[in-house]
């Protein structure tokens, strides 16, 4: 039963990622989401050779209406054939939830997250700096954490729903970055087993405090993305009201130049870095690209 299950949601998911998708109201959101991926990969001249699902099932039960829901995970693969005919895969792993009725698949849509309660508390930037030991950004090593935990949480640290700013304080601290300011949880940059500061874990508290931090983990502000390298990062304001909500780390760079990113909360490997194929993407939508200071470069 659970596997003729999750085959019926295999098969859905592939309806919507190929070109079979069934406009039906509740799924719009998720058939444009996929439409505007077909465009932006058209218009890098980037080829979906093959995209595949699987989902694997995490909890079932039955409605008082007899309906059947469900939530699984499901694990999205493209194939991406780049302009030189060099090959990569870009991979999203979703939670979801769905409805079936007497066997028939009736809704099927993404789960939204919560959003971190701290986002409402008072984050004001403290302006006092405290001067942590030199250092130099290991980007290789930022990168190789983004690679090894996208789809998986680290039992090191603290899992939250929305997890994407953490999983990139997580990578950044693989990379060698120093941390700060403890325990003020409204200064610096850091962690403890059971406390953090809001920097670490709130996408708009990471913006801020990498625009303007002059000691330990700095960045410098880029007016492209094509200047990022790996291991820097976007923080990314979807609605364009002044609040960023999510956080990215450049893994990788399509033929183009143009970054491919690591992210968690709707965890994705590779993905093209603007974004426009999310959900959340609104034409509002605006970023901020970071390039990771050290001390090597600390006059640039």
């Amino acid at each position: 039963m659970k596997q003729l299950l999750e085959k019926t949601l295999e098969d859905r998911l592939a309806y919507l990622i190929n070109d079979r998708a069934i406009k039906q109201p509740q799924l719009m959101s998720d058939v444009e989401a996929v439409e505007r991926k077909k465009e932006l990969f058209a218009r890098r001249q980037v080829e979906i050779v093959k995209a595949k699902a699987k989902a694997t099932l995490l909890d079932s039960s039955i409605q008082d209406d007899g309906a059947q829901h469900v939530q699984y995970l499901a694990h999205l693969t493209y194939v991406c054939k780049d302009v030189d005919e060099s090959f990569y895969l870009e991979e999203q792993v979703e939670k979801r939830e769905a409805f079936l009725y007497n066997d028939m698949l009736v809704k099927d849509r993404l789960m939204i997250e919560k959003r971190q309660m701290e986002d409402q508390v008072d984050e004001r930037f403290q302006t006092e700096e405290q001067f942590g030991r030199a250092f130099h950004y290991d980007r290789r090593a930022a990168v190789q954490y983004a690679e090894t935990y996208w789809n998986k949480r680290n039992p090191a640290y603290k899992n939250f729903e929305d997890n994407c700013t953490n999983f990139i304080s997580q990578c950044l601290k693989a990379g060698n970055a120093p941390t700060r300011g403890y325990p003020n949880r409204g200064s610096g940059w850091w962690v403890r087993p059971h406390t953090w500061s809001y920097s670490w874990t709130v996408a708009h508290s990471m913006k801020n405090y990498l625009a303007n931090s002059k000691a330990g983990l700095r960045a410098q502000k880029l007016k492209d993305a094509q200047e990022l390298q790996i291991g820097d990062v976007i923080c990314y304001d979807f609605e364009g009201d002044g609040r960023y909500n999510h956080t990215t780390i450049v893994v990788d760079h399509d033929k183009g130049g143009m970054p491919l990113v690591n992210a968690q909360t709707y965890d994705s490997r590779m993905r093209y870095w603007s974004y426009e194929d999310s959900t959340a993407y609104t034409p509002a939508i605006r970023y901020m690209f970071f390039h990771i200071l050290d001390d090597a470069a600390k006059d640039s």
